[in-house]
């Protein structure tokens, strides 16, 4: 979701234009991404008008739900990643590090092309099942940026299903609800930090992903999500 929409462009030299994602809310450039046969009822995504802005609103449920925007090639090694969030209503209850507690009211992700030979053996093999039962070529690793009142801000955590996802808590304790947040990261170092026991450099990036989901804890989030933006 971008300001300005239109498709990501790539210049070489000192001229070079940033990759921009586009708009949310035209499809096909966001599509949903629900679990394979999911019974749960969906996060819901409302696209509004916030002081003149294009925003997306997040409301989780006992719901589950995300949307991923495909990124094109010409955009597949870009460095940044930015947007700005504000957290509305944190789920209670909601705890990164437990399974019964694995829900967010709001996440960003960046999806990597892991080679398989990269990946341990044993998550491998249970990486191939996941592609098997859902009909997709998931990616090998997913970064996701989070907002998460009860982790401590800096961490890094895995993922408390699977290792081929992992958690970077931008926003935790203490991070005060409604004021916008600003955030640039940079997806080269952010994979290293996380994924660094796997590969020596990132893989090329082909998808990014926002969502939300309170089903496990069964709660309510709430959250918005403005100018998302891949660039250089």
């Amino acid at each position: 979701m971008a300001e300005r929409g239109r498709d990501a462009v790539s210049e070489r030299g000192a001229a070079q234009a940033a990759p921009l994602l586009a708009p949310l809310g035209e499809p096909p450039a966001w599509a949903p991404a629900p679990l394979p046969a999911q019974k749960l009822p969906p996060t819901r995504f409302e696209v509004v008008d916030l002081e003149g802005v294009r925003s997306l609103r997040i409301i989780a449920e006992g719901s589950y739900g995300n949307l991923v925007h495909q990124v094109p090639p010409a955009a597949a090694m870009a460095g940044t990643l930015r947007w700005r969030w504000r957290l509305e209503e944190p789920i209670a209850g909601a705890d990164l590090k437990t399974r019964a507690g694995d829900d967010a009211a709001v996440k960003v992700c960046a999806l990597f092309d892991l080679p398989d030979e990269r990946i341990p053996f044993v998550e491998r093999q249970l990486m191939r099942v996941a592609r098997l039962a859902s009909g997709q070529r998931l990616p090998g690793a997913t970064l996701c940026y989070v907002w998460a009142p009860l982790a401590a801000a800096g961490q890094v955590l895995p993922n408390a299903h699977t290792r081929r996802m992992r958690w970077i808590v931008l926003q935790g304790q203490g991070a005060p609800l409604g004021p916008w947040r600003e955030e640039r990261r940079d997806l080269r170092a952010d994979f290293l930090r996380a994924f660094g026991d796997e590969a020596a450099e990132p893989p090329p990036l082909v998808a990014v992903l926002v969502g939300a989901d309170a089903d496990n804890t069964g709660g309510r989030g709430r959250a918005v999500l403005q100018a998302l933006e891949l660039a250089p």
